[in-house]
C-alpha cells in the first residue's frame, strides 16, 4: 500500500450556497413535556416556507406519532393542503414512492428514514430533526456498554455516546442534498446543539452549509428560489 497511487476529489455539493442549517431560539429541554408540541409548532412555518417538500426525522416511534398529529391537526386548522405521510401507513419503498410523485408532501418518519433513503431534486428540499439522537439510557445493551467502559477510565460518553450520535446525525442530515443541484435547509430542533459544550464537535461534523437561529433567513432563503409546483 505504501506505493500505492492515490488521489483525492473534493465534494462536487457546495453546501455553502445549497444549505441553511437552521437551529430555532428559545426551545425547551427535550425532556419537558411539551416538547414535541414545540417541535410541530417551530416547524410549521418551516413547512410552509418551504412549500411542503420535507422530512421530519424524529428519534422515537413515540415522537413521530405526536409529531405527526400535532402537524395533521395544524394543517387542518390553518388549511395548509401539503400531504402528510407518516411511516408505518404503508411500506417504506411505497411512501417514498408517493413522496416524490405528489411534489410538496410532508413525511414524518423515524429511524427508517434516517439512512438509506434517496430522494433528489425539489421534492425534499427540508429535513427537521426533532432531537440529537442519543441512545436510550434504558437501553441493556448501551447501558452494559457504558458500564464496560466506565470500568476501564474511560469517558464512556465522549467516547461511545457522543460519536454514535453525531454518525446517526449525519446519516439524517445527509437525506437533504443528494444532487449538484439539490438545495434546501436543514432543521435542527434541539438546543443541545448550541448551549452543551459538545454541541460544537456535533454541528462541526455536518455539511458546512451557511447556519442561522432566525427563521426569517430560512424564509428568505426559500423565497430566493421558490418550488416549481
Amino acid at each position: 500500500l505504501d506505493q500505492a497511487k492515490t488521489a483525492l476529489w473534493n465534494s462536487p455539493f457546495n453546501y455553502q450556497e445549497q444549505g441553511v442549517l437552521y437551529v430555532p431560539e428559545g426551545m425547551p429541554d427535550p425532556n419537558n413535556p411539551i416538547y414535541s408540541s414545540e417541535v410541530a409548532a417551530r416547524a410549521l412555518p418551516v413547512i410552509q416556507a418551504s412549500q411542503g417538500r420535507c422530512f421530519v426525522l424524529c428519534t422515537s416511534l413515540r415522537a413521530m406519532r405526536e409529531i405527526y398529529a400535532l402537524l395533521k391537526e395544524a394543517f387542518e386548522q390553518q388549511g395548509l393542503e401539503y400531504p402528510l405521510l407518516v411511516q408505518g401507513e404503508s411500506s417504506r419503498s411505497e411512501l417514498l414512492e408517493r413522496f416524490r410523485q405528489l411534489g410538496n408532501a410532508v413525511l414524518v418518519g423515524s429511524q427508517s428514514f434516517w439512512e438509506g433513503v434517496d430522494v433528489r431534486g425539489e421534492a425534499l428540499s427540508c429535513v427537521i430533526i426533532d432531537k440529537l439522537p442519543f441512545s436510550p439510557p434504558d437501553d441493556p445493551v448501551l447501558a452494559a456498554r457504558i458500564e464496560q467502559l466506565n470500568a476501564q477510565g474511560k469517558n464512556a460518553f465522549m467516547e461511545y455516546q457522543l460519536p454514535y450520535s453525531v454518525i446517526t446525525l449525519k446519516q439524517g442530515a445527509g437525506r437533504l442534498i443528494r444532487d449538484e443541484h439539490d438545495r434546501g435547509v436543514l432543521m435542527i430542533c434541539d438546543p443541545r446543539l448550541i448551549s452543551k459544550s459538545y454541541g460544537k464537535r456535533i454541528w462541526q461534523s455536518l455539511p458546512s452549509f451557511k447556519r442561522t437561529r432566525q427563521l426569517a433567513e430560512v424564509q428568505q432563503f426559500f423565497s430566493a428560489q421558490p418550488a416549481k409546483v
